[in-house]
């Protein structure tokens, strides 16, 4: 499945799961307002119906009383209409399905009306004894019988009423529930599908961050942190990636057989050069004039220069094509640091530089490490203090403990490095823009050189710069190199009989 497939995927599964909640709460919505429009159009008009049919009943009492007082057609005609809209009131009772209640006040307001009319007779004959018993006994008990009709209707719908209410708050709370139960379950649905979509790109993304990170650094072996053979983008740009790391990987390995090859075949041609110098030096071919020797003395220094430069591309090649070698026996650290001391003196007295060893307290006097090649970083990093600091200046070696280790700081104060420069200095052929101060041009290689040689110990060097006032090289080394395998290009020779 492609990215952009899993991605429309989770995006339409996302949204159909928070739709979900919404439908849930529509429906509940619907359900209850049919029950308000039920309460509305039955129990709430029935109510009004009824109040409307007891006043009705009340104005036929009153109609029938001032019947029996007043002996007029009006009055007779008053109480008919009455009766007619209670009548009409009654009939309307029965689509409220209130049935028993609307049948027995049809009786009795039914009954009213020829009762009425006997009574209205008799009034007229001035039979005022048969008008009132026409009145209490006939039409008062239908009236009475009527009004009790009503309250049985009434009941009815409070019972009603009530229940539809109740069960409105139940299909809310329970419409609330589950939607906020729906609601949860599509939250955590969609929080899982988010989850798993960011760790489905994120991982490779990441990975192929840290591989190019690692190309860029130079591992070129680096190992990508996730299933490279997945059929979408990402393994696409794993194959990409894994060809350009081949392909540089193969780069550099001719590189380095190149550098390699091409500064062994130089030493060659070099010595020869020096050897004939040398042999012209000391007249075997003839004594040389006065204008020949300064010229054979410059031809030899700049022989000796190409030499050194050879020396140090092999050096570089060897150490990343894993020939690299170092030997580390026992020194004695107070004794190689006396002995940088009587090296640099004589420069520093010539330069007009204030140059001092420091030894601090509790020192480790018998380190493990490869004489020579620490002896080679040490000086190298005094050379170059010493290169770029100007006259009545300050260099300075300090040497102390470090933890199980010895640390060795060369400070100076000459031109310092800008800080973007500062995390290239131990690149190879990289030359900060701070020649100009440098009493000598260099190669760019002495750096690179210097932290091959200490990592091979299973130290660390760094460097710390304020542009114009000095810098200051940091070596962090182990009092013993342990002879152990390491992921890194370097070879530890110990030599026989020495435990690391």
């Amino acid at each position: 499945m492609t990215l952009r497939t899993r991605l429309a995927l989770s995006l339409v599964v996302i949204a159909a799961v928070l739709v979900v909640p919404l439908l849930v709460a529509r429906s509940a919505i619907e359900r209850l307002k049919t029950d308000i429009r039920d309460l509305r159009e039955v129990e709430f008009k029935a109510s009004l119906v009824l109040g409307r049919l007891r006043d009705a009943i009340g104005d036929v009492r009153a109609r029938e009383v001032a019947l029996n007082v007043v002996k007029s057609d009006t009055v007779r005609d008053q109480l008919d209409v009455a009766l007619q809209h209670a009548t009409r009131l009654a009939d309307s009772l029965v689509r409220f399905k209130v049935d028993s209640s609307a049948a027995r006040i049809q009786r009795s307001l039914a009954a009213i009306g020829p009762a009425a009319q006997a009574e209205y007779e008799a009034v007229r004959a001035d039979s005022s004894a048969k008008a009132d018993t026409i009145s209490q006994k006939t039409i008062a008990p239908l009236i009475r019988d009527a009004e009790r009709a009503l309250f049985p209707a009434e009941q009815e719908l409070r019972r009603r009423t009530g229940d539809k209410v109740a069960r409105a708050e139940e299909a809310l709370i329970e419409a609330e529930q589950v939607s906020l139960a729906a609601l949860a379950v599509a939250l955590l649905l969609a929080t899982v599908i988010a989850l798993w979509l960011t760790r489905s790109i994120s991982q490779p993304v990441r990975a192929l961050e840290l591989g190019m990170r690692a190309v860029a650094d130079g591992e070129l072996d680096h190992k990508l942190n996730f299933d490279v053979t997945r059929e979408d983008e990402f393994g696409r740009l794993a194959a990409s990636y894994r060809e350009m790391a081949k392909q540089l990987a193969e780069l550099d390995k001719l590189k380095a057989e190149f550098v390699s090859i091409a500064s062994h075949e130089l030493k060659t041609p070099i010595n020869v050069i020096l050897g004939y110098l040398q042999l012209m030096e000391e007249g075997v071919y003839g004594e040389l004039t006065e204008k020949q020797k300064p010229i054979t003395k410059t031809i030899q220094a700049q022989a000796k220069t190409l030499s050194r430069l050879a020396g140090q591309l092999l050096d570089v090649s060897r150490f990343e094509a894993g020939g690299g070698r170092i030997e580390p026996r026992p020194i004695k650290l107070p004794h190689m640091l006396d002995e940088l001391e009587r090296a640099f003196h004589v420069l520093a007295v010539q330069r007009g530089i204030d140059f001092r060893v420091t030894r601090q307290a509790n020192l480790p006097v018998d380190v493990i490490w490869d004489w020579e090649r620490i002896n080679e970083v040490t000086g190298n990093l005094l050379s170059n203090a010493f290169k770029f600091t100007p006259s009545a200046g300050t260099v300075e070696l300090i040497a102390g403990p470090h933890e199980n280790g010895v640390c060795i700081e060369v400070r100076d104060t000459g031109a310092g490095i800008k800080p973007d420069q500062l995390k290239r200095v131990f690149e190879k052929f990289y030359q900060a823009d701070n020649q100009k101060s440098a009493s000598a041009k260099g190669t760019g290689l002495g750096l690179a050189i210097a932290k091959e040689i200490v990592e091979a110990h299973q130290g660390r060097i760094s460097v710390t710069s304020v542009l114009g006032k000095g810098t200051t090289f940091t070596l962090i080394l182990p009092k013993a190199v342990v002879n152990r395998r390491r992921s890194s290009a370097y070879k530890i020779v110990v030599p026989p009989g020495m435990s690391a």
